[in-house]
């Protein structure tokens, strides 16, 4: 299926940009980096003045609560942090309202958790209001509602977040703007041989071949390794995604719809989109949906699941056991043992309940019935409802 968004077949792009807290705080005074955020409202307005739709999805509401508030340093009680993320949001979405409002461009606040979008219906209403938004000429300001997000159902990092708004809206670009210039083999400040990476195909490739382990930023909550989760991501929905720097937000402009060979571009990483992404329906149940359990399978049913030709949905006679306590129609991940510990193969919606699996496992769908006394359906999980993230010759 051929990724087409509905602003390409107008002419013009759909873009999401990702600012991070670094490029919006300042790390110690937390006060706003207005250059930084003067520099983005004037790319933003080239961009629709090109016929581009845009969203932003913003980071800092920690940030400039604390500024608000008078407080140093992040709490790390989880109330508290919520708290003073109440505080900002209101305040950086007047910072934004302000700025935005000199040049008479509307913003509206999109305010998400994982949770609103793990219901179908609720991802589809979320998925509606972005396109009234950018049909109306509004640039929505999207940020994770962390007032009342828990760690279960967080999206964990805004880099995350724009990923999924990107995937939402089927986005052509998705701009990751952070505090280097791209990606580097490692970390450029403490190793001066780290090599900038210009160009990635394969994301999983690369994670064996860059050092990501240095953190986020005192206030943030991302890290070079939350840019490759975004990356992979948003390109399997087909979205092309670019890392550059967030002081420099005029990059976009001059990065979009130039050659991967033009040597004339600014330092960036650029991820390439799938050439076939996931149709919207799967790609919900692999990243909209909270996972709830594990099952288990053995390495026929694992074969028969991915292997092209057959892609089989997954019965009860495969499965070996069954972890964590969820409900039918529920999503769980498909998972393989081996000795270098899991490997996941899949997700899916169950057709029966985690204490229904755990007494049919191994079982026939002929003796279903017998089992249980009644049946919900002959497999456990429908081929229609199974995500495969795992290829054949990966499981060699």
């Amino acid at each position: 299926m051929k990724h087409t968004s509905k602003s390409s077949q107008a002419n013009g792009l759909t873009i999401v940009i990702k600012v991070g807290t670094t490029s919006i705080c300042d790390e110690t005074s937390h006060f706003p980096i207005l250059s930084n955020l003067s520099g983005l409202v004037e790319t933003v307005l080239k961009l629709k003045s090109l016929s581009h739709r845009v969203v932003v999805v913003t980071s800092a509401a920690v940030g400039t609560g604390l500024r608000r508030l008078n407080i140093a340093e992040k709490p790390s009680k989880l109330a508290a942090r919520q708290a003073v993320a109440a505080v900002g949001q209101g305040r950086l979405m007047a910072l934004y309202d302000d700025l935005f409002g000199q040049f008479n461009q509307p913003v509206a606040q999109v305010l998400l958790t994982k949770n609103d979008l793990s219901d179908r219906s609720q991802y589809l209403n979320a998925v509606s209001c972005f396109d009234e938004l950018l049909s109306m000429g509004v640039v929505p300001i999207v940020n994770e509602n962390d007032t009342i997000s828990t760690q279960g159902i967080r999206f964990g990092d805004n880099d995350t977040l724009a990923a999924v708004t990107a995937g939402m809206i089927k986005a052509d670009y998705l701009f990751l703007m952070t505090d280097v210039d791209c990606l580097y083999t490692d970390n450029p400040r403490t190793n001066p041989d780290a090599q900038p990476v210009f160009l990635c195909d394969d994301v999983s490739a690369l994670k064996d071949k860059v050092s990501v382990v240095s953190g986020g930023s005192a206030l943030g909550t991302g890290g070079m390794i939350t840019k490759l989760v975004a990356a992979d991501l948003a390109t399997a929905a087909g979205v092309a995604t670019i890392i550059t720097h967030g002081s420099k937000p005029g990059n976009v402009c001059k990065l979009i719809g130039t050659s991967d060979n033009d040597t004339n571009k600014p330092l960036h990483t650029k991820f390439t989109a799938k050439n076939n992404p996931m149709v919207d329906r799967k790609w919900w149940i692999l990243h909209g949906l909270h996972t709830a359990g594990t099952i288990y399978v053995d390495a026929g049913a694992a074969k028969a699941v991915v292997t092209v030709g057959l892609r089989s949905s997954l019965f009860a006679a495969g499965i070996v056991d069954v972890q964590g306590t969820f409900n039918a129609h529920q999503a769980v991940k498909i998972c393989l043992r081996s000795d270098e510990g899991d490997v996941m193969i899949g997700k899916g919606l169950a057709n029966y309940s985690s204490s229904e699996i755990a007494r049919i496992k191994r079982c026939n769908s002929s003796e279903i019935a017998t089992v249980l006394g009644y049946v919900n359906a002959d497999c456990v999980i429908h081929r229609d409802n199974l995500v495969r993230i795992l290829e054949e010759q990966q499981l060699d």
